[in-house]
């Protein structure tokens, strides 16, 4: 069984801003992870973040598509996870004379069991990715602010004991499989 994780937002900002906040390598660590990213067709590319049991915290990333400033695709292969990841952008028409942009964003490829518990931690995290620290970003490009962002602050208890919960699955299901932890 394979799983799509998919969000769609509508951003009060033009297209290029909500573009340059998923390209340009600073803003992109502000919102998702830090990154050696760049907007290059073939670019290879990390992010990182914290290790846990069976992900050394690197993400392993390609430029697959490049359609500025419409399309993005990238491979994501990190831990379990040998996925694809999909920025689609589109003007909105409003009432109003300011610009709106839709982001559509798919995350596909989740497969196996890890893949698909790995699945349910990251879908966790897309409303702070998208509803918080995205558009903290976007108004602080606005506003001709760098577009770093305070630390985030400790995760939630009951978020932190789910995430044991998947280690200590992971770790059991690793002994059984004769893989080394």
């Amino acid at each position: 069984m394979k799983r799509t994780l998919r969000t769609h937002r509508v951003y009060p900002h033009p297209q290029e801003r909500v573009w340059m906040a998923l390209t340009d390598p600073v803003a992109l660590g502000a919102w998702l992870m830090p990154n050696d990213f760049e907007a290059t067709l073939g670019h290879r590319f990390t992010f990182r973040t914290d290790p846990g049991p069976g992900f050394d915290g690197i993400v392993h990333c390609e430029v697959l598509t490049l359609e500025p400033p419409r399309r993005m695709v990238w491979s994501w292969r990190g831990g379990p996870l040998d996925t694809t990841v999909h920025f689609t952008l589109s003007p909105v028409a409003t009432e109003s004379a300011a610009e709106s942009t839709r982001l559509d964003f798919e995350q596909r490829g989740f497969e196996g069991p890890r893949g698909l518990a790995v699945s349910v931690i990251l879908e966790r995290g897309f409303g702070s990715m998208f509803g918080r620290l995205l558009p903290a970003v976007l108004d602080r490009l606005a506003a001709g602010e760098p577009p770093t962002l305070p630390p985030r602050p400790p995760p939630h208890p009951l978020a932190a004991a789910i995430e044991k919960a998947f280690a200590s699955l992971f770790a059991r299901r690793g002994s059984k499989n004769g893989d080394e932890r």
